[in-house]
């Protein structure tokens, strides 16, 4: 860990730097500079292509390359000079604005500085930036993490979907499941919620102060500024959002974020349990050596991984629904406090993806112990007993239920038991037989087949 990472203030840029990092290039104070350049850029070069403004010369192509190097070619020299600029404004984005008209000043185009950030407010530039890094953050670095966890989870479903194992339903022995099919629960519930966040489409504004586009208008009243607007929004990839107030009100953002948390919701939910499955030896872990496991006691392997994936999606979550609320509220046309809790998308983001990294981590290391399950289930065979109340009911017996909660509820039963009470039903011998083959690791029901359900 290099210096400026052991005084780092956040986890992500200290200890889960080496995870995180990835994410620099979307969600940093220079990569926001970025995407404010290439809004800033790309709006004077459409205002240059509408031919209603004639005040506006005509942007060479070869102008227009040369600005948009501005954002493609952007570098740490870049942002260090716009945060100089930023000293004197105090205004981050008018510092944007202040650099570009000094490189046009610098090739000698002067004529083209009145038109930077014409007609514009800085929300206008923010609220596409923000949804822009959001959106790239996701596809680019997001998405395929969580895929990759979801291709593991549903091999691990596959490749054990017959391995049976005790159930628990308010920590009780239950109806026996199969290892394999509840990991295709969690591959299932994953798979939509990945779906969802594929499909969903972020919104974005240009239309001024109070999102009446009036400076445009009362400049150049013939230009269809919606239209403008709209075509120019959809370029970076969003939807068009004509009816704001000064700032686009983050509602699709809002559902991203939630996304994103029912994700991690997800998350949380699978590394209990796997952890409950360690603590019940179903599951091992691989010794990996030189590690330590506790700096007291020589012998363990503790499930770490799962543990700090579990505390990042909470501490994410945290964070994503604080920004789902706050965002989609502003005081009138605007007012400043969402813009500081905005800035902490990608911390939010950073700590969900961390999370995916140590469940990748976590994952990579279990073993699976189906002479552990084996053993676990042949202690258990009062689960037998719903089968055995339903065959009854099946053979017109009344008050089945109630009669075998009276022999057996609190009571422990091992196989000679239940054969015994088997064996003294008045069922017919084809199903008094189904019953006496059947074990607690053949009582799975169709957890087999729903764990290779496409």
């Amino acid at each position: 860990m290099v210096p400026d990472q052991l005084n780092s203030i956040s986890p992500l840029d200290g200890r889960y730097n080496k995870d995180a990092a990835v994410l620099s290039h979307y969600f940093s104070e220079s990569a926001l500079m970025r995407y404010r350049m290439q809004i800033e850029v790309e709006y004077l070069i459409a205002l240059s292509n509408e031919n209603k403004i004639t005040a506006l010369p005509p942007m060479p192509k070869t102008l227009q390359s040369t600005l948009r190097k501005l954002y493609e070619k952007f570098d740490s020299r870049s942002a260090r000079r716009i945060k100089k600029i930023e000293t004197q404004t105090n205004h981050d984005v008018k510092a944007i604005e202040q650099y570009i008209s000094e490189k046009l000043q610098k090739i000698n185009l002067s004529k083209f500085i009145p038109w930077v950030h014409f007609g514009l407010t800085s929300e206008d530039v923010n609220n596409i930036a923000y949804s822009s890094m959001w959106q790239d953050g996701i596809k680019y670095v997001y998405l395929p993490r969580l895929n990759a966890l979801q291709k593991i989870i549903k091999k691990l479903s596959r490749l054990y979907s017959s391995a049976a194992m005790l159930a628990l339903t308010h920590g009780q022995a239950a109806t026996p499941t199969t290892f394999g099919k509840e990991m295709a629960v969690f591959h299932r519930r994953l798979n939509k919620q990945a779906d969802m966040l594929k499909k969903q489409r972020l919104e974005g504004k240009i239309s001024g102060a109070t999102g009446n586009w009036a400076a445009h208008t009362v400049t150049y009243p013939k230009i269809d500024w919606i239209r403008f607007s709209g075509r120019l929004v959809k370029r970076f990839g969003l939807e068009p959002n004509p009816v704001t107030t000064q700032i686009e009100p983050h509602d699709s953002l809002a559902e991203s974020y939630h996304i994103i948390a029912r994700i991690n919701s997800i998350l949380i939910d699978f590394t209990q349990d796997m952890w409950l499955y360690i603590s019940r030896t179903i599951l091992g872990q691989k010794k990996i050596s030189g590690e330590t496991g506790s700096s007291t006691m020589p012998h363990k392997i503790n499930p770490i991984y799962f543990e700090n994936a579990e505390g990042n999606c909470g501490l994410a979550n945290a964070i994503l629904n604080h920004l789902a609320s706050k965002l989609t509220v502003s005081r009138m046309q605007r007012d400043l406090s969402g813009s500081t809790v905005v800035r902490n998308q990608g911390v939010a983001l950073g700590h969900s993806f961390v999370g995916l990294n140590n469940l990748m981590k976590g994952v990579d290391r279990i073993t699976i112990n189906q002479e552990n399950m084996s053993v676990e289930l042949d202690k258990h065979w009062e689960v037998l007993v719903e089968a055995i109340q339903t065959i009854m009911r099946k053979n017109g017996i009344q008050g089945a239920y109630n009669k075998m909660k009276n022999l057996t509820r609190g009571n422990y039963l091992d196989r000679a038991t239940i054969h015994k009470l088997i064996s003294d039903l008045n069922i017919t011998t084809d199903d008094k037989n189904i019953l006496l083959k059947l074990t607690p690791a053949d009582y799975t029901g169709l957890a087999n087949k729903l764990a290779k359900l496409k």
